[in-house]
């Protein structure tokens, strides 16, 4: 479990679908998911996201059966053949497919919408007792960078998250079972996502754990002047270490060795900083 002032986690993405921006197709296949997953492991990774539906800019919503489908067999296969106890996150909107990914062994609930999608998914963390992640988006996946916009972004996005905590308080989900994610790169313009990265501490002051999504993001790639995802591992790995630094609990990436070594550094560095006299 994820625990506030502790050392910080990794989650590892591993996307069951034939279309997502940066890793679509690569391992929608029992096999090949199975072999990633065994690499992420091997890798020292805390936590396994699996999800059964791109969320790029401009994708289509997925049924909850062809979610199910995407997504059972490599969570049963992770429990069976590779690790019966790391924790796995369900990457998806719709109860129904998480309460299937919790039947096979998922441990906990990704909710990009949080909670707004289907409101379901709150009542079911509270039943089976599970962390669940609110993420703030504008939109929906389809249509969220079209055109968004803030007058305070940073404000915003801490006002929507407390709305989605108290909707998860009140429909019994406890509280330390509550993490919260800003959704960088989920209609957002660069300035808004350069903006949350610059105040992550005000998000880690809500007294939530924060996750942190970046991996591969478009925005860094225009930053960079890099236009494969691929060769955004650093760009990446830069903002874990800022991360760190301000407090985030949780980082979701791609490139588990490489945010594996930024954690520990920046945790190293801002242990030293607190014995410091």
């Amino acid at each position: 479990m994820v625990t506030i002032n502790a050392k910080p986690q990794l989650m590892g993405i591993l996307n069951v679908t034939p279309d997502s921006f940066s890793d679509g197709g690569q391992f929608n296949d029992l096999n090949t998911g199975l072999q990633h997953a065994q690499k992420m492991l091997a890798q020292g990774v805390d936590i396994i996201d699996i999800g059964g539906e791109s969320t790029r800019p401009g994708s289509d919503p997925v049924s909850a059966a062809e979610q199910i489908a995407r997504v059972i067999p490599i969570i049963s296969g992770i429990r069976t053949e590779l690790d019966s106890e790391i924790p796995i996150s369900i990457d998806t909107t719709l109860s129904e497919v998480a309460a299937a990914a919790l039947d096979v062994g998922a441990t906990m609930i990704n909710d990009i919408s949080g909670g707004l999608h289907d409101s379901q998914i709150l009542q079911l963390a509270a039943l089976r007792k599970v962390p669940i992640i609110l993420m703030h988006c504008q939109g929906t996946p389809k249509t969220m960078q079209d055109n968004p916009y803030y007058e305070e972004v940073v404000a915003e996005v801490k006002t929507h998250l407390q709305q989605r905590v108290f909707a998860a308080l009140s429909a019994g989900v406890p509280a330390q079972h509550i993490f919260l994610d800003p959704g960088i790169g989920f209609g957002k313009r660069k300035q808004d996502n350069l903006q949350l990265l610059a105040h992550l501490e005000e998000l880690v002051a809500m007294g939530y754990p924060i996750l942190l999504g970046t991996s591969r993001k478009r925005f860094m790639g225009t930053l960079c002047d890099v236009h494969e995802p691929f060769d955004l591992v650093t760009a990446t790995a830069v903002t874990t270490a800022l991360g760190v630094m301000a407090g985030v609990q949780l980082f979701r990436v791609h490139d588990v060795k490489e945010n594996r070594q930024a954690i520990d550094v920046a945790w190293a560095i801002k242990q030293a900083e607190k014995t410091a006299s």
